[in-house]
C-alpha cells in the first residue's frame, strides 16, 4: 500500500514540475519585432540592380525574415506608398537595430537613397502563446 502512495505522490509531483516548467518557458517568450518600409521607387532599374539583392542578402544573413517583399499596397484609408512595401520580422528590437545600424547597412541605405524615397519604422508585435 505504501508503494502505491509513493508512486501517486511521485506522479503528482512530476506533473506539477512539468506544468511549472511550461509556464516558465511561456513567460520567457519575447514578442517579435516588425520592420516596415514604405518605399517610393524613383529609379526601378537601379533599385533592383544595385540595392535590392544586396539588401535582401544582408537582412537574411542578420536573421531577419521577410513577410512582405515589394508588395503592391492597396489603400484602405489614406494614401499607400506609390510602389513598394517591405515588412520584416525580427526576433528582437536589439537584433533589428544591430542590423540597421551596422556599417554595411548604412552604406546600403545611401545606395537606396539614390533610387527611392523611404519611410521606415519598427513596432513590437504580440508574444507567441
Amino acid at each position: 500500500m505504501k508503494i502505491s502512495y509513493s508512486l501517486a505522490l511521485t506522479l503528482v509531483a512530476g506533473a506539477a514540475l512539468g506544468g511549472l516548467a511550461v509556464q516558465t518557458l511561456h513567460a520567457q517568450a519575447k514578442p517579435p519585432v516588425f520592420y516596415v518600409g514604405e518605399i517610393d521607387v524613383t529609379d526601378q532599374a537601379g533599385y533592383l540592380k544595385d540595392f535590392a539583392p544586396k539588401s535582401q542578402a544582408a537582412i537574411k544573413a542578420a536573421g531577419g525574415k521577410f513577410l512582405v517583399l515589394g508588395g503592391n499596397p492597396v489603400g484602405l484609408a489614406g494614401d499607400p506608398p506609390k510602389s513598394r512595401i517591405v515588412i520584416q520580422q525580427w526576433d528582437s528590437m536589439d537584433a533589428m537595430k544591430a542590423w540597421f545600424d551596422s556599417p554595411a547597412q548604412v552604406e546600403l541605405r545611401a545606395i537606396q537613397a539614390k533610387y527611392s524615397k523611404v519611410r521606415i519604422y519598427a513596432a513590437t508585435g504580440v508574444a507567441p502563446k
